[in-house]
């Protein structure tokens, strides 16, 4: 269940969304709130929420400098700015300092909880590519093992990379090669190959912005209907359902 801390001077605002979100519903729980950003501070020092909900405009300190000033002790709480202030400016702040999003209030039922689940959205993602994560550690292989390791890591967005591609850059015959990988690693080169590709395009199609043409070529696939395919075999939903958290 997911930490908050409501950060807002204006008092029945801050106990509006205290009150009236059904926090349960969306795994989150109201652990603290603050009417200022001194207060703010002192409050995720005491509580260490998962998710800081805070206005920008609000006297002492604002959102701004509380940010600032969390950020460099270390805080990585998610941040949901709410501002009846809508500045590109404050909008450019809030996002350098970290925001992952910004409301306008007065804001409409459900944007809150929406913002909140798309954090949820966020951490499922992580957590998928944390699973997709194959631990191979290089210190524990042998030396051709570790050095086919290290030239699929660079060279993963080659179309053309294959075992005896591996194999020839680093001066070991293809059957040798498959040998030693699948006893060090418990993967086939060419399934490790595929699972690593999968892997970095998890993590490039977190950013929605980026099209999945352009993720299928960074990960050496011209064929968008094959990486498709591909992505779905090993990851469980299509590319597009992962980038837009259908699924």
């Amino acid at each position: 269940m997911y930490k908050v801390l409501v950060v807002e001077d204006e008092d029945l605002i801050r106990r509006g969304i205290i009150m009236t979100v059904d926090w349960s519903s969306i795994d989150c729980i109201v652990v603290g709130e603050a009417a200022n950003g001194n207060e703010g501070i002192a409050a995720v020092e005491k509580f260490s929420p998962d998710i800081i909900i805070t206005d920008l405009n609000m006297p002492g300190m604002d959102g701004i400098e509380m940010l600032t000033q969390l950020r460099k002790a270390g805080c990585s709480s998610y941040v949901i700015i709410l501002t009846a202030y809508d500045s590109f400016k404050y909008a450019q702040s809030a996002l350098r300092l970290g925001a992952v999003d910004f409301i306008l209030k007065p804001f409409h039922d459900g944007e809150l909880e929406s913002a909140i689940l798309a954090i949820h959205e966020k951490d499922k993602k992580e957590d998928d590519y944390e699973r997709m994560s194959m631990n191979v550690k290089k210190g524990d292989k042998s030396r051709y093992v570790a050095a086919a390791l290290e030239y699929i890591d660079k060279h993963y967005g080659d179309e053309n990379l294959s075992i005896a591609v591996v194999g020839e850059a680093i001066g070991i015959s293809e059957g040798h090669l498959s040998h030693v990988f699948k006893k060090e690693t418990d993967y086939t080169p060419n399934a490790y190959i595929t699972r690593y590709r999968m892997q970095k395009a998890m993590a490039m199609l977190a950013d929605c912005s980026v099209k999945v043409y352009e993720v299928a070529e960074k990960v050496g696939y011209k064929d968008i209907a094959y990486f498709s395919s591909t992505f779905k075999k090993v990851v469980g939903v299509t590319p597009s359902e992962y980038q837009t958290g259908k699924h």
